[in-house]
């Protein structure tokens, strides 16, 4: 069952319900009584996105149409930046994409990854594939600006290669019902995997970030840290699986989900996991929900900072630590960026 399987064949009974385990929390089924119209064509001339200030090649796909191809290849030992632009601009209507991206052996890529929403009320739906050769390095940083109606979901399939490394950073405003999935196998073989991510979400907004590591060889290193910020009716979930196979020995797994409540109708549901079927490893999870540091606002305000003026600033701070973890100098500016300004938005 999948969103972009409904939307192709118009069968609604393909969509992921309640009844899903892994989809319980972000219910597509309850939400989506009919199958939209198709997405026009639009050829606009569109203003720069988040990531418009750096330089590197865009590729711009409007309504889940592009010129420029639906797949990226890296030659072997080369580097790229590449902004990859993912706009709905068309209320009411829906739009699928596939989009492949190859690394070559030894090859490095930033992949600027925005999803913009210019319009409201569509349904968008994103199936990204990721191959790594051997040695090759990705960095993927993702922001996710859905309009506040829109029903999105974004779902990437990672396959790697012996000693490469995959790097993800996702942030997100969230959408009416929105899911950014990761599912990743491990190759162990000393390829190292961080998955990081931020929401931040306000009004009846929802944000589902999904990850999946399977561990399938030995050796391997996983590591992530995600961070949310939920207020008024909005709702955050965070679902982590790290599966460590029979064999896959000196595994090292980290998994790490910390997030604030700053209003009694907002939820965060959390579910962090791990299945070990070796025994020489090191993995751990953690997870915790609560509200801002009444004393560190206090002190603040005692300073003569005004209280949503330190609120901002607590926030700004707790979540820094996700933005940090960005490689891309020039891209961690753009983030701070982008979230400054969604902060000033809630």
């Amino acid at each position: 069952m999948s969103l972009s399987n409904a939307l192709l064949t118009g069968d609604l009974n393909q969509l992921p319900g309640r009844r899903d385990e892994d989809w319980r929390w972000t219910d597509l089924r309850g939400v989506i009584k009919t199958a939209p119209p198709r997405s026009p064509i639009d050829d606009r001339v569109l203003a720069a996105g988040p990531f418009g200030s750096l330089e590197g090649q865009e590729i711009l796909i409007i309504n889940g149409q592009s010129s420029a191809g639906l797949e990226l290849v890296i030659a072997p030992d080369t580097r790229q930046v590449v902004r990859l632009r993912l706009v709905s601009t068309t209320d009411g209507t829906s739009h699928t994409v596939a989009f492949k991206v190859k690394l070559g052996a030894g090859a490095e890529l930033v992949l600027l990854e925005s999803h913009e929403g210019l319009a409201d009320g569509y349904i968008s739906s994103v199936d990204l594939d990721f191959d790594l050769a051997e040695g090759g390095r990705l960095e993927r940083i993702v922001i996710a600006d859905d309009g506040a109606h829109a029903i999105s979901v974004n779902r990437s399939h990672v396959v790697m290669g012996p000693k490469s490394s995959f790097s993800q950073s996702v942030l997100t405003r969230g959408a009416r019902r929105q899911r950014i999935e990761t599912v990743l196998v491990h190759p162990g073989a000393e390829a190292q995997v961080e998955m990081n991510g931020v929401y931040l979400l306000d009004g009846q907004r929802h944000a589902d970030i999904t990850t999946s590591v399977e561990h399938a060889g030995p050796g391997g290193v996983t590591r992530q840290l995600t961070k949310g910020v939920v207020r008024d009716q909005s709702r955050g979930v965070f679902q982590g699986r790290i599966l460590v196979d029979a064999g896959a020995d000196q595994t090292e797994a980290k998994m790490g989900h910390h997030a604030l409540i700053l209003s009694d109708r907002a939820e965060v549901d959390a579910r962090p996991e791990l299945l070990i079927h070796a025994d020489d490893v090191q993995c751990a999870h953690g997870n915790t929900i609560g509200a801002l540091d009444e004393e560190a606002l206090f002190y603040m305000c005692q300073r003569g900072l005004p209280e949503e003026e330190a609120r901002s600033l607590l926030i700004a701070a707790f979540v820094d630590e996700v933005v940090c973890l960005i490689r891309d100098s020039a891209a961690q500016d753009c983030t701070r960026t982008w979230i400054s300004d969604a902060r000033g938005r809630t």
